[in-house]
């Protein structure tokens, strides 16, 4: 848990901050051509909090933590070490598993939480520092429309990615079988794979949300 939540706030934080001004940069730019700067906030919270919250926290991890994982087991299955585990009695998939992705599960959604409320604060400083919108308003505008239903279905993807990324990168580090150049091999697939079932995922749950709002 501290590897996957403490260690990524870092560089989730960043990633988050810079997407919250991003996205204000690009609605104000849209918006003001039809006067309706004001909806800014309402685009930046529910875009972040529904979409690219989760999405890009979930890439993130993918890359530091998934990839981690993969080139752990993989090394462990080449140096015979899961062998070993299985000789003294020991199941790999409990001891090695498990608590990634109790771990996974756990930390990706509070992170997702975090990238949110950094986005959206982000967003917003820089909306009333640069495009000339009031700050306070802002959050209020945010807070009134953004319902928790939109927080909700966010953390359920989150939690969804969370799941797919652990059994996709182990499953990949118990596949390695030819040698170090194998565990490099390894590592690339299970991040390919994990970002691309991600993102079916996000259209899967983007889709349910849309018909059943």
């Amino acid at each position: 848990m501290t590897s996957v939540g403490t260690g990524s706030i870092a560089i989730v934080s960043i990633i988050a901050a810079c997407t919250g001004v991003i996205l204000a940069l690009q609605s104000a730019q849209q918006l003001e051509k039809i006067g309706a700067t004001s909806y800014v906030a309402n685009l930046v919270g529910v875009t972040i909090i529904s979409e690219l919250g989760p999405l890009l926290t979930a890439i993130i991890i993918t890359g530091r933590s998934g990839a981690a994982f993969t080139a752990e087991i993989a090394t462990m299955r080449i140096s015979e070490e899961v062998d070993a585990l299985f000789v003294m009695g020991v199941d790999p998939v409990r001891f090695l598993v498990w608590p990634k992705m109790a771990a996974m599960v756990v930390m990706l959604p509070v992170l997702t939480l975090w990238a949110d409320f950094v986005g959206i604060t982000s967003g917003g400083l820089f909306s009333g520092m640069f495009l000339g919108l009031n700050t306070k308003a802002y959050f209020e505008q945010s807070a009134n429309f953004l319902k928790l239903a939109d927080l909700f279905a966010g953390l359920v993807k989150s939690l969804g990615f969370g799941v797919t990324i652990t059994i996709v990168c182990c499953w990949q580090g118990f596949l390695a079988k030819e040698g170090a150049a194998d565990v490099g091999f390894r590592t690339t697939k299970s991040v390919v794979q994990s970002i691309f079932l991600i993102i079916l995922l996000d259209l899967f749950f983007t889709t349910l949300n849309f018909i059943f709002r």
